[in-house]
């Protein structure tokens, strides 16, 4: 947000794990899964205009535990998570759940849930309307089958419906012939400014993220970039990846060798981003004392873990402002 209202402040960029699809869409990928809970987990919970913040909170944490116990209901919250590309992997140091574990990546959806974006979409979002002045986010015009259909977690969902026995055609059905939510332009258009990204940057910019992040999803990497390139400035960014669950979960070798690399950069005015082995061996090469990770109460060795990775595709991008 800095560089792009303050381009001559700055001479680059490290967004690590950064809501770089901006607030508006942010947003309203949130509303997406709390619509999708409130239409198919429990119809008494207030997803905007929330009225009793701690109390509509405390009903949705008392119905995802109900949801969690019986298969229909982890397919449910699965579909939930999906709406969101909610990634299947939860604790960093964590091996990933195999790419067909479904009952595993489903728990892990749950604790990313009940630990970390419930309080966000069940309760602060009344903090977001109170500053902007009304509900920002809207979800008329939405397609739950076009978005299902580009999640992350698509083949995760089809599991988990058909061991349920669920129809998954008629709870997206359901999804998209409910009554839709509509926005307050005007907060939208606050929330915009504070901000939707138009890809117009004008110095480098190296964004790093974990590709096991539920709480800003690495999904929002593919959004930048298509703003970025769009505006023409694909030449000024580069993104690296981490292979690790949890928001920011790196290492203090694995972010000195990102600012190195974006040093490179600034001093030569090329880049040279090397590949995720070469960024690995340099990471390891900074030794013991900053290849590690603080896990409860334990610091652990923890090697570097830069990987190649593409995100999908990020599903409600922050161009869809005609619907509000």
């Amino acid at each position: 947000m800095l560089i792009q209202d303050y381009p001559n402040l700055f001479d680059a960029a490290l967004p690590m794990c950064g809501v770089l699809s901006g607030g508006v869409a942010t947003w309203n990928t949130a509303l997406d899964g709390a619509f999708a809970f409130q239409q198919l987990i429990d119809p008494s919970i207030q997803i905007v205009n929330i009225t009793n913040p701690t109390a509509n909170l405390q009903a949705a944490e008392a119905a995802v535990a109900r949801a969690q116990q019986t298969p229909q209901g982890r397919a449910r919250l699965a579909l939930t998570a999906a709406l969101g590309d909610t990634p299947g992997w939860f604790t960093p140091l964590s091996p990933e759940p195999a790419a067909t574990h479904y009952a595993s990546q489903e728990a892990n959806q749950y604790l990313w849930d009940t630990e970390v974006t419930f309080p966000f979409i069940f309760a602060f979002r009344a903090d977001l309307q109170a500053k902007a002045g009304g509900n920002p986010s809207w979800n008329a015009g939405v397609n739950y089958f076009s978005d299902l259909a580009k999640s992350a977690d698509l083949k995760e969902v089809e599991a988990l419906y058909q061991a349920a026995g669920l129809s998954l055609g008629h709870d997206v059905q359901t999804l998209n012939s409910s009554p839709r939510i509509s926005a307050n332009p005007n907060a939208t258009a606050r929330l915009a400014r504070n901000i939707s990204f138009n890809g117009d940057i004008r110095v480098p910019v190296l964004t790093m993220h974990t590709t096991g992040d539920g709480l800003v999803v690495p999904e929002n990497e593919q959004a930048y970039r298509s703003v970025v390139d769009r505006a023409g400035h694909g030449g000024l960014l580069r993104q690296v990846f981490v292979d690790r669950a949890g928001h920011c979960a790196f290492t203090p070798a694995e972010t000195i060798t990102a600012v190195q690399t974006l040093e490179n950069r600034m001093s030569t005015g090329q880049w040279n981003v090397p590949s995720p082995a070469v960024m690995n061996e340099a990471a390891a090469a900074l030794g013991p004392d900053y290849n590690i990770f603080s896990a409860g109460n334990s610091v652990v060795p923890t090697a570097p873990a830069f990987v190649s990775y593409t995100p999908a595709s990020y599903l409600r991008p922050c161009e869809e402002f005609p619907h509000f």
